[in-house]
């Protein structure tokens, strides 16, 4: 009978990350979390619960400031303190019971795929990453979403970061932007991939506690954030899993930084952003087990067995 998964936290910094454990039988550990700005439920859920299914402890957890992590003000994600996040999690699944701290495997999708790229060349107990619509390629990469925005919405946007970070000097409350939103608004994003968040993400209402903005702040430093340049320092083994129709995380980067990476496998779906959540979605499962069969199970037991 599958364990059912607890609630648990762990030390980031001054505060607390909030996480889900799903106990697992076969030692590996697979460190989660969702989208920029997207808590652990529906970010990593649905993915989860397959990966314990197969035998892997998993650690889904919620960056601080988002979900129900601590630290205030909330919503502000500055891109340091999420990569010391990141840290702080290995660190707490490397001393789980069940878990062989040699086997800990590190998942992402979108900006926080991009963010194992860092976590991964300055953390030598990660064995393993598996990048799933990742974004990379900073500024560069930045140009493919902007095109679905307007001129004047991307001013707005950026004005309004600036002034977001200014206030934050002086200690005002942060000012807030949609994470999605359609062409000419003020939001985030514009892309037609990111418009289908809600609906593939949080279908039926599912997680009625997501609060979908972010503070301007921090829109701005992701979209700034060059994660492909460490490519060529990450060590332990990568899966990119890379969607052709990606209008919001250019697959033309996610490319070019997997070709820096000494030891990768790209793996190509068909369909937009959300792919591996929709049609892609068996498809992108089977493609992750294999390779964290590959590269964090425990080949010992198997060849004993």
């Amino acid at each position: 009978m599958r364990a059912e998964r607890s609630s648990v936290r762990f030390s980031s910094g001054r505060t607390e990350c909030a996480a889900w454990h799903y106990p697992g039988a076969n030692g590996a550990c697979l460190i989660m979390a969702g989208g920029f700005a997207v808590p652990k439920e529906p970010g990593t859920d649905r993915f989860a619960r397959r990966f314990q299914e197969a035998g892997y402890s998993v650690l889904a957890f919620d960056y601080r400031g988002l979900g129900a992590s601590g630290g205030t003000p909330r919503q502000v994600l500055p891109v340091r303190r999420q990569l010391a996040d990141w840290h702080a999690a290995v660190g707490f699944a490397a001393g789980l019971p069940e878990v062989d701290p040699d086997r800990i495997a590190l998942w992402g999708f979108s900006a926080s795929a991009g963010f194992l790229l860092p976590v991964a060349a300055r953390d030598r107990r990660v064995a393993a990453v598996v990048a799933q619509s990742p974004a990379v390629g900073g500024l560069a990469a930045s140009r493919l979403p902007s095109g679905h925005q307007s001129p004047s919405a991307t001013l707005r946007l950026t004005a309004r970061g600036i002034a977001d970070a200014v206030g934050g000097l002086l200690g005002r409350p942060p000012l807030m932007v949609p994470l999605a939103g359609p062409r000419g608004t003020l939001a985030m994003l514009a892309t037609p991939d990111a418009q289908q968040g809600d609906a593939v993400l949080n279908a039926g209402g599912r997680y009625p506690e997501w609060r979908q903005e972010v503070a301007a702040r921090s829109a701005l430093g992701v979209a700034l954030f060059n994660a492909g340049r460490y490519a060529p320092r990450v060590r332990c083994p990568v899966l990119m899993v890379v969607c052709e129709g990606d209008r919001t995380a250019d697959p033309r980067a996610a490319r070019r930084a997997a070709a820096r990476i000494p030891d990768v496998r790209v793996v190509t779906v068909p369909g937009g952003h959300y792919a591996p959540f929709q049609d892609a979605h068996e498809q992108t499962v089977k493609a992750e087990l294999a390779f964290l069969r590959q590269h964090v199970a425990d080949t010992t037991a198997a060849a004993l067995g």
